[in-house]
């Protein structure tokens, strides 16, 4: 029985160096070795098993093998080895990060936006603007907080994505103050609780809208800071981006075109709608006139045939893009200027380009071909902006910015003949044209109900009459009334004989 069980711990043992050796020979390097183990590893294998001494021979054996490499490969361990020489302390924090530099753990700065979106209506010069209305909270969480400043600031901020020189923060950067509110003069002592410091301020109907286009991008953004006394914490600050929109009226009637191509005597009539929105699709009618014509030398009747068609948005940013202080060309004063007179500000002229929206049909037109007269080709489509692509609504503003978008209709036509009164022999000429024509259009977004701030009426309650209810006398009980003639003035002096009468 002692010899079973000596046989089968031998056995144990010589299945589990097998298995460690064929780990080792299945062990991957690391990306970046390094020339020492943790002791980690170390205490991990020690720890697990107890190998053999043949274990052992064959670990000395192994080793002395990886010690009689070539001087070249240890060349390149050592310089493994060396090749990292970074220091980290887990337990020593240097600094503080972005997001607890404003924190304080005694006050809560939050914004409530109350106003409606930021909706202007009509254009920049017949815009009023919209309005915009919020409320601070300070929330204080001890009892005598002393709180030495508070202020806000509306502001637009513009970012040149291909600005005047490269990897230059005031070039690419350009910040515009619209509004700044200061809610505290002097310091100020404030209790436990929640303090509310609302603000308004009316966005003018000449500023730019909300952008993000391939040139340049327009945002506005809201920032207030709360700077408390010293020993009271670090300040308390707060962003907010807002999006400011425009609308534009849409017109009643659809907008009638009328093109003309020489040298022949096509003429294309047209309806579409000059405003459209980025949502939704829109239907363009066209009428081709003039595609026939008798030739009565041979005796033919030439015809003009549409081929295919293509539409397609194209919306083109034009920016300028302004140079800092230090990077501003300095040219030479002119002697007929004036001192009073303020230098242009420089900048370069960017232009883009891209497109928005396209299709190409090549049918689900009528054609009517009876005779020279009486030909006409018949044509109804739909055009919209494509599901993912990137837009910028139309735009145009005092710093250079602009963006304007135009509907490009291309038709392809081919020229064939047949002789007078038979149409259905027809033969193609290998003459063809590409006629084009350009329509601008409006993009904008939708404008809601369509009534500005100033249009709004007042809110009408409908539990309330427009006067205030009767009263029947029936209900009513029945009170003895004074005498006018007995009755005091008010402003008479008290008689001590007199007593006031009682109902």
């Amino acid at each position: 029985m002692p010899h079973k069980v000596t046989s089968f711990l031998e056995a144990s043992l010589n299945s589990l160096e097998n298995q460690v050796l064929q780990l080792k020979k299945e062990r991957r390097p690391s990306p970046h070795p390094t020339g020492k183990k943790t002791r980690s590893s170390e205490r991990m294998f020690s720890y697990a098993f107890q190998m053999p001494d043949d274990a052992q021979e064959g670990r000395h054996s192994t080793s002395s093998m990886s010690a009689r490499k070539s001087p070249k490969s240890s060349i390149h361990s050592d310089k493994d080895e060396h090749h990292h020489h970074r220091l980290s302390f887990p337990g020593l924090h240097l600094g503080r990060s972005s997001k607890e530099a404003h924190h304080n753990p005694s006050v809560a700065l939050e914004c409530k936006i109350e106003s409606p979106p930021l909706l202007m209506h009509g254009d920049a010069q017949s815009s009023t603007g919209a309005l915009l209305s919020g409320q601070f909270f300070l929330n204080v969480k001890q009892d005598d907080f002393q709180m030495e400043s508070f202020t806000a600031t509306l502001r637009i901020h513009v970012v040149q994505k291909r600005p005047f020189l490269a990897h230059c923060h005031n070039c690419s950067h350009q910040y515009t103050d619209v509004h700044k509110w200061t809610f505290l003069q002097t310091p100020l002592n404030l209790a436990k609780g929640s303090h509310q410091f609302p603000f308004t301020v009316l966005l003018e109907g000449h500023l730019p809208a909300t952008m993000d286009g391939p040139l340049s991008s327009i945002s506005y953004e809201l920032k207030a800071e709360a700077n408390p006394m010293p020993g009271y914490g670090v300040p308390v600050k707060f962003e907010k981006v807002l999006e400011v929109k425009r609308a534009l009226p849409p017109s009643e009637v659809p907008h009638h075109s009328i093109r003309v191509f020489p040298p022949t005597n096509i003429k294309a009539s047209v309806h579409f709608p000059q405003v459209i929105h980025p949502i939704g699709t829109n239907t363009l009618s066209l009428r081709m006139d003039g595609i026939a014509r008798v030739n009565n030398k041979a005796e033919t009747v030439e015809y003009w045939k549409l081929k295919k068609l293509t539409w397609r948005l194209e919306e083109t940013v034009k920016t300028v893009a302004p140079a800092c202080e230090k990077h501003a060309p300095k040219e030479p004063p002119k002697e007929d200027d004036s001192a009073e007179q303020e230098p242009a500000k420089k900048g370069v002229t960017r232009t883009d380009t891209r497109v928005i929206g396209e299709k190409t049909m090549f049918s689900g037109w009528k054609s009517n071909y009876a005779g020279a007269d009486d030909s006409n080709v018949e044509l109804e489509f739909e055009y919209m902006l494509n599901r993912h692509a990137k837009h910028t609504c139309d735009l145009k503003s005092r710093d250079g910015t602009e963006v304007t978008h135009q509907l490009m209709v291309e038709m392809v036509v081919s020229q064939e003949w047949a002789p007078i009164g038979k149409p259905a022999l027809v033969t193609q000429t290998g003459v063809g044209r590409i006629l084009r024509m350009h329509f601008a259009t409006t993009l904008t977004e939708r404008g809601g109900i369509g009534i500005s701030w100033d249009n709004e009426a007042p809110p009408i309650y409908q539990d309330v009459p427009p006067s205030p209810p009767a009263y029947k006398g029936d209900d009513l009980p029945e009170y003895p009334f004074c005498e006018l003639d007995n009755m005091e003035a008010l402003d008479a002096p008290m008689s001590p004989t007199v007593t006031p009468r009682q109902l």
